[in-house]
């Protein structure tokens, strides 16, 4: 005798916190990748590029360093989000989030009248609040 249960009712699934930072990191990285990709067809980017800048910076190692450094760390945390201990877990999420919040508020400057570019970073914050309030919610992360 066949015993399957087949109900079509939808259960919800409970998401592990680690789970959903480690997701919101991801997303967080593709959106700062194709902002980065877009505002190469803004008119004179290229140009610029080759002129030996970086936006309104001047292309040197530091400034290079810095930004690799600015987007090794959310990548890293797609990772870190799956195996840290949950209590330093928690507060690497929300000190990083706060920072990444800031970082995204940055890019703002001399970027605001391209609304493609403005739409980005309101994605981009959106999701670091969320890193935050995630983060921030999790209470009891080691029970």
């Amino acid at each position: 005798m066949n015993t399957i249960n087949t109900t079509t009712e939808k259960e919800d699934v409970k998401i592990n916190v680690k789970m959903k930072l480690s997701a919101l990191w991801v997303a967080l990285m593709l959106i700062y990748i194709y902002a980065d990709i877009l505002s190469n067809f803004k008119p004179g980017a290229i140009e610029k590029m080759m002129g030996g800048f970086m936006g309104p910076f001047p292309v040197t190692q530091g400034a290079l360093l810095s930004a690799s450094i600015l987007m090794t760390i959310p990548a890293v945390m797609v990772f870190l989000s799956l195996t840290l201990k949950p209590k330093v877990n928690r507060w690497a999420n929300i000190i990083l989030g706060v920072l990444y919040t800031f970082v995204n508020i940055g890019n703002l400057i001399g970027e605001a009248s391209w609304f493609f570019y403005m739409s980005f970073v309101v994605v981009e914050i959106t999701l670091t609040l969320l890193i935050i309030g995630y983060a921030w919610k999790w209470t009891n992360p080691e029970g």
